[in-house]
């Protein structure tokens, strides 16, 4: 009745507004639908007053954390040292969505390597609860019924079954279920025979021990080896694992040298993903560039390509995004470009009008000559219509220094004019300005240039190029692979997805 739930241990739950209770069971009141918690913990924190009583319709949810035993005379105090928060301790009620009550089993376990009782349908010696929409003590008067004890129960256990029921219980109704059907899910999952349940825990790695997982591989193995069945393999292989940047396909070997030129390269350099590419002489390289010229590459569409390549190395060299954008007006780049009265000096003219069009500052220092060559004169009337600046004295290039010098002063055949006057005063200017230097298609000559490269631009395949080059970069200028063929040159692209790619020394 109401006095055998004095001293019980609960768990009282009130809703969001008034938070949870926990204490002894100190009284309750069928008459005014009331329970008294004594030394109550509100929330996990130990209230100031002594005693806290609760009316029915303020309960969501109630908890049994422990039913005394007889003679049990623990004080109120030690709730504080209870772990409330491991499940199966004691047993919970509260209403659920449909109406029916919650009914929890404390788990058992074993030490011991042992089977796993099977469920039988002896269903006696249990605890009966069948809880209403509000949980409060006269519920639990009118609806708690206690069998008999015998051996094997304990009270505390907290053992709660569903295959008894109460008249008065609200059975669960799910769609495409019949009543019936619920009734023996509820018996199979909650019918166990506290008899059948073992007092010591059970020993997972002790059982895992019994099973000798390579003997049965083994059995497997030789099933398939008789059966003609492809073998799964043994827990001895491993499979064959593979980084990131692998490729899990099977593929030819790479060749890494897959250019070939027709005698002993002087020099030989290699990309960033490996591939050799071998120098050649100035004698065979003006061959191909013939070749190339009397298959259609004239002169014109060399001079564009070179521009445009050169144009677009020298604008990653100023920065490229963070340097050129709408936001960096007032950093405007500013390009020293020197250039001679030659077909190298025509390539350089190109390069500036294309950088003058992405707005470079552009200053082009050209020498006046009483004859110009035509491809440096088609050069000059298309950078006239850009916006920049044309200069022929060293004077009037700027005392500043600048971000950028790009060199073609220098050529192949015309050596003589390094001994001009201009030619001295630029080279002068160029080494007092203290700006990094690019040079388009530098020369080979026995005598040293005078001005300093921090980078070098090849066109098409490299020549063999001193120290005093800088850092070389090959430019694809369009030449066809027939038309390496034809000069005895097995050639194949190194460019990948670039028009400029870098160069390493072998």
């Amino acid at each position: 009745m109401a006095t055998d739930w004095l001293g019980s241990i609960v768990s009282i739950n009130c809703g969001e507004s008034l938070g949870v209770y926990q204490g002894r069971v100190s009284a309750v009141d069928q008459v005014s639908q009331t329970i008294s918690l004594t030394r109550p913990f509100h929330n996990g924190v130990k209230c100031l007053v002594p005693e806290v009583t609760f009316r029915a319709g303020d309960i969501t949810e109630l908890k049994i954390l422990e039913i005394p035993g007889p003679g049990d005379n623990r004080q109120c105090g030690d709730l504080q040292q209870m772990d409330m928060g491991i499940p199966g301790v004691g047993c919970q009620v509260g209403p659920s969505q449909n109406g029916t009550g919650k009914v929890l089993k404390k788990p058992i376990s074993s030490s011991a390597p042992q089977n796993i009782p099977r469920r039988t349908d002896v269903k006696n010696q249990d605890v009966i609860i069948s809880p209403q929409q509000q949980c409060s003590k006269s519920y639990m008067d009118r609806h708690v019924e206690t069998l008999p004890q015998s051996k094997g129960f304990r009270r505390r256990h907290n053992s709660w079954s569903s295959s008894s029921r109460h008249p008065n219980q609200v059975t669960p109704k799910k769609s495409g279920l019949k009543n019936g059907q619920m009734k023996s899910k509820d018996d199979e999952c909650f019918g166990d025979d506290i008899d059948e349940i073992p007092d010591t825990d059970f020993d997972f790695e002790g059982n895992l021990a019994l099973f000798d997982k390579a003997a049965v591989f083994e059995e497997i193995e030789t099933y398939e080896r008789r059966s003609g069945t492809r073998s799964r393999g043994t827990p001895n292989e491993k499979p064959a694992r593979y980084r990131h940047d692998e490729n899990i396909l099977e593929s030819e070997p790479i060749d890494y040298r897959r250019i070939v030129v027709p005698h002993n390269a002087n020099k030989e350099f290699c990309t960033d993903s490996g591939l050799v590419v071998p120098s050649v002489s100035y004698e065979l390289h003006k061959k191909l560039l013939s070749v190339a010229e009397k298959h259609g590459l004239t002169l014109e569409r060399r001079l564009e390509m070179t521009g445009v390549c050169a144009s677009q190395m020298a604008l990653s060299l100023l920065g490229g995004p963070n340097r050129l954008n709408p936001k960096n007006v007032h950093q405007r780049p500013t390009v020293a470009l020197l250039c001679g009265p030659h077909v190298k000096g025509a390539q350089g003219i190109s390069c500036g009008r294309h950088l003058s069009n992405h707005d470079v500052h552009v200053i082009l220092f050209l020498p006046n000559f009483v004859k110009m060559l035509e491809s440096i004169t088609n050069e000059l009337n298309l950078f006239s219509k850009t916006q920049g600046q044309q200069v022929s004295s060293v004077k009037d290039l700027p005392d500043t220094p600048v971000d950028l010098v790009i060199n073609c002063l220098d050529c192949h055949e015309n050596a003589f004019l390094r001994d001009q006057p201009w030619y001295k005063a630029t080279v002068d200017w160029a080494n007092q300005n203290r700006a990094p230097v690019l040079s388009i298609d530098p020369p080979i000559s026995e005598v040293e240039q005078g001005i300093d490269a921090k980078w070098s631009l090849a066109l098409g395949l490299p020549l063999p190029l001193g120290e005093r080059a800088g850092r070389v970069y090959l430019c694809d200028i369009g030449i066809p692979q027939k038309v390496f063929q034809e000069v005895g040159i097995n050639y194949h692209s190194p460019f990948g997805c670039k028009f400029v790619i870098p160069l390493h020394s072998t």
